[in-house]
């Protein structure tokens, strides 16, 4: 056997494909609404190139992000946290936050939300949007 039987998955990183946020940022969606119908956590990794990161945005739900490669910064709230491999935070639903790229390398990191509905709110803009849709691109250059 080489699969699970469902509704248990098996998700192997290098048969998804990739969801590119722009600008260097891409996503491997990994258990959420597009391949579960029961879940009620949304999971994935999100690798960042040199010099990038996502705009300060919170979630309708509760987030944990596990840095799985190189450095990072987390700015959550007020505060800002220099992160390496190995390190995770947890984010309550409806705080800002955003994850940096401080490295000369790869930065990777792999994410839970506590929910199966997820939106993502652009501090900025105050718009809201479904989390993977067309309008969650925001991959921006922190230089």
């Amino acid at each position: 056997m080489t699969e699970p039987t469902p509704p248990n998955l098996l998700i192997r990183p290098d048969e998804v494909e990739p969801f590119d946020r722009g600008n260097g940022v891409t996503t491997i969606p990994y258990v959420g609404r597009w391949n579960c119908e029961t879940n009620r956590v949304t999971t994935g990794q999100t690798s960042f190139q040199v010099g990038t990161g996502l705009p300060l945005h919170s979630h309708n739900v509760e987030e944990s992000v596990l840095i799985l490669e190189g450095l990072a910064t987390a700015e959550i709230g007020d505060e800002r946290f220099d992160l390496v491999a190995g390190d995770a935070t947890w984010v309550p639903a409806g705080v800002p936050h955003r994850f940096l790229n401080r490295g000369d390398s790869l930065m990777r990191i792999y994410w839970v939300y506590g929910g199966r509905d997820v939106t993502r709110t652009i501090t900025a803009t105050g718009e809201t949007f479904e989390h993977l849709s067309e309008s969650d691109r925001g991959g921006q250059s922190t230089s």
